[in-house]
């Protein structure tokens, strides 16, 4: 997937959610993955946050992201599981104005070459809420660099062609 160098590197302001009932700073390691790979790529991390399973805490985040202007779009990692803590899509959901399931679709197609069918218990997701892209992944270091690394690197690069998503920013709150 070919990089235009004729265009120039222009950095999205990420905010990065770890969505869990366990980790903390200290051990977030899909948060430092994620934050290492944003960072390295030229982007701008907005924010970090954690906070617990409950869909509720994680509108209210998402909520709040939306609103700043020094957010361009929102990574979250875990909560995409079937269990009954796994509530990062239903939250997305509440606050997207237009989803876009062909990101789930990609990441799970990408993953079953990885794990095989254990993909499935993803339900990794992705939508547009207010002009802010929302993307959500899985709690494991493996799928936040799967995430990255397959779609969101060159996704978020205004410079990938035919097309990417940074050059769709400045239309999203089109009516």
């Amino acid at each position: 997937m070919p990089i235009d160098d004729s265009i120039a590197f222009r950095p999205v302001r990420i905010a990065v959610l770890t969505v869990s009932d366990t980790r903390t700073h200290a051990d977030d390691r899909s948060g430092d993955t994620l934050v290492e790979r944003l960072t390295g790529a030229g982007h701008e991390l907005a924010d970090r946050a954690i906070v617990r399973d409950d869909p509720d805490l994680i509108v209210g985040k998402l909520h709040a992201w939306i609103d700043d202007e020094q957010v361009d779009c929102i990574i979250t990692t875990g909560g995409t599981g079937v269990t009954g803590r796994d509530v990062t899509p239903e939250a997305l959901e509440r606050v997207a104005d237009k989803m876009i399931p062909g990101f789930g679709e990609l990441f799970r197609f990408l993953s079953y070459a990885k794990i095989g069918t254990s993909t499935i218990q993803s339900r990794a997701t992705a939508c547009v809420a207010r002009g802010t892209y929302i993307f959500a992944l899985p709690g494991s270091t493996g799928a936040v660099k799967d995430g990255w690394d397959d779609i969101l690197a060159t996704q978020l690069d205004i410079r990938h062609r035919p097309c990417n998503f940074v050059e769709l920013m400045p239309r999203l709150r089109e009516e």
